[in-house]
């Protein structure tokens, strides 16, 4: 992991005086994106979300860190009224990936950190475990438009362990596993041989990799970074079965919504919030209240691994 005080990013970095004592003491921390606060859902559902999402962290041991940028300043643990503030504010925010950070920075501007954006500023901040909803990935129409997440990326170059359920189910999942494959990222499926398919919590797609138990995951990270092996890690938790929604149901409605985005030229950072919103819309909110359940899914096991984690690194 990178040391912050060698680093002239820390310049640049506040740490919440909860968080930097938690770093201290090697404590259990979480790092939570803010993309979901600010273009996951609309307020209040997005507020009260966040501060669920921070509840279980702290009910199963662990110390939340939500990253944002403010003010062009890199934040590790938002204050509550901050959080306020992007829930507010919402779509307003900029939707911030790794090539923004820079220009957000420069022009002391406000930016809901995307996976990738998360990611590099947890690792800034010592802080290797992470959990989200789901990771960007290889979108359906790669012959058309070329368009591959970030986060991709910044998994094969970046030391952050991140528990998600899959990749969103708007994207190509089997090309999405292809392109970890190739660029030496494992995926871990938790109590699956599946890869889960966000609001479905099975595929088509095996994985290689399954375990079953938080303390199982823990070892293979701290062996990976140990070795050294540089880059991240998927732990793929499927979603909770109650809240999973019939694959036939989803699927045909993600392909009315693909239509639609079509018809109306929408491309880039603005395709995954205005699927997700499509979706929710078409689902009568069904797709909003699954998406909120696998993430706390997420961060509740994101927890326990970072519990174990922390405790080999002590030993």
């Amino acid at each position: 992991m990178n040391n912050i005080h060698n680093n002239k990013f820390s310049s640049y970095l506040d740490i919440n005086p909860e968080v930097q004592n938690a770093i201290d003491n090697r404590e259990p921390i979480v790092a939570l994106e803010s993309t979901i606060i600010c273009h996951g859902m609309p307020f209040p559902k997005n507020l009260e979300t966040a501060i669920e999402v921070e509840s279980v962290v702290r009910e199963n041991g662990g110390i939340p860190a939500t990253i944002a940028i403010l003010d062009g300043r890199l934040k590790v643990g938002i204050s509550s009224e901050e959080m306020q503030f992007l829930a507010e504010k919402g779509k307003n925010i900029k939707k911030v990936s790794r090539r923004d950070i820079p220009f957000c920075l420069a022009n002391k501007d406000h930016g809901a950190t995307t996976v990738a954006a998360t990611m590099i500023i947890s690792s800034l901040a010592n802080i290797p475990i992470f959990a989200t909803g789901g990771i960007g990935g290889v979108h359906r129409d790669i012959n058309d438009s070329l368009d591959i997440s970030a986060d991709l990326q910044e998994l094969a170059q970046t030391n952050v362990a991140v528990i998600c359920s899959g990749v969103k189910s708007i994207l190509d999942i089997p090309k999405t596993l292809e392109y970890l494959e190739t660029f030496g990222v494992p995926v871990i499926g938790y109590k699956t041989k599946t890869m889960p398919a966000f609001y479905n919590s099975s595929s088509d797609s095996l994985l290689d990799h399954m375990c079953s138990k938080p303390e199982e995951i823990a070892k293979i990270i701290r062996i990976k970074w140990d070795i050294p092996q540089k880059g991240g890690i998927v732990i793929a938790n499927p979603i909770p079965e109650k809240y999973s929604i019939d694959k036939k149901e989803i699927d045909s409605v993600i392909e009315d919504a693909l239509i639609e985005m079509k018809k109306q030229n929408i491309t880039g950072k603005k395709t995954t919030p205005f699927l997700l919103e499509r979706v929710a819309k078409q689902t009568e909110g069904k797709s909003l209240k699954s998406n909120i359940q696998l993430v706390l899914s997420n961060v509740s096991l994101a927890t326990k691994i970072s519990k174990e984690f922390n405790q080999m690194s002590r030993g």
